[in-house]
């Protein structure tokens, strides 16, 4: 993620860049909800508001969309590499795809550890279909990461660091721009709503991995350059969790 020394205006300066920023972690899955129910009635689509696919791939597609937007405006203010490319040196897909193994069992082992412990399998929303299968892993495993990486990553994290420069976290021999440590506690803030539907510590757990999560993507997207090791990740450790999910309810099954 190279970000050039030139900026222009307050929204290329600190604190401003951070208000902006949050502002947009806010308002970009807002709009997306919006919009995909605004669009939905538009065509007398019976839509839900939820966790469902129909809803989920319109509103992270509009939430794609409009951080695309955004990044063509903000990029005529601070003149920066917001990701959208091929790696050009170091891909960091080997991490990428080991990392996102590795969070996909934990992603389980948290979300679900009451079962584990009854030693029964999860109960779904919906029925084990071939249809709602590859729905879902399309979503979990192709979809998701794109779109929720070129929003958080190449767009706040570019964004935000433009105005952070030598702003440094570190952690042992590994260091990267702080910016990428606030998005990530947005981007697990932004899973909070789990705290009303979930005992509360597995929804802290659910935090923390995400926190830990959104931490690794920007590390990627700052050293390679390029949000497709964070898409990628993101892609794997959410497909292998429903995978491993699917495997489980379907071996109960029978």
């Amino acid at each position: 993620m190279q970000v050039t020394p030139k900026r222009h205006g307050i929204l290329a300066a600190w604190p401003a860049s951070l208000f902006v920023t949050i502002a947009l972690g806010a308002s970009l899955p807002a709009a997306g909800r919006v919009c995909a129910l605004w669009g939905a009635r538009l065509v007398h689509w019976p839509m839900q508001d939820g966790f469902n696919l129909p809803y989920l791939y319109a509103q992270h597609g509009f939430q794609l969309v409009f951080a695309l937007i955004w990044i063509g405006v903000l990029r005529r203010i601070v003149p920066a590499d917001y990701g959208l490319h091929w790696p050009r040196g170091r891909t960091y897909l080997r991490p990428a795809i080991l990392w996102g193994v590795f969070f996909g069992f934990l992603m389980n082992a948290v979300g679900f550890a009451p079962e584990l412990w009854a030693g029964r399998a999860p109960v779904l929303d919906y029925r084990l279909s071939a249809g709602n299968v590859a729905g879902w892993l399309g979503f979990e495993g192709l979809y998701v990461g794109p779109t929720e990486e070129i929003p958080f990553r190449a767009l706040m994290v570019t964004y935000l660091a433009s105005s952070m420069r030598g702003q440094i976290a570190r952690v042992g021999r590994y260091s990267m721009n702080q910016a990428g440590v606030i998005v990530a506690l947005m981007f697990a803030l932004s899973h909070v709503t789990s705290f009303w539907t979930v005992p509360w510590p597995l929804a802290l757990g659910q935090q923390l991995y995400a926190f830990a999560l959104g931490v690794l993507y920007a590390y990627w997207l700052e050293k390679s350059g390029s949000v497709l090791a964070p898409a990628v990740g993101h892609n794997v450790s959410d497909g292998t969790s429903y995978c491993l999910m699917f495997l489980w309810v379907g071996l109960s099954h029978g």
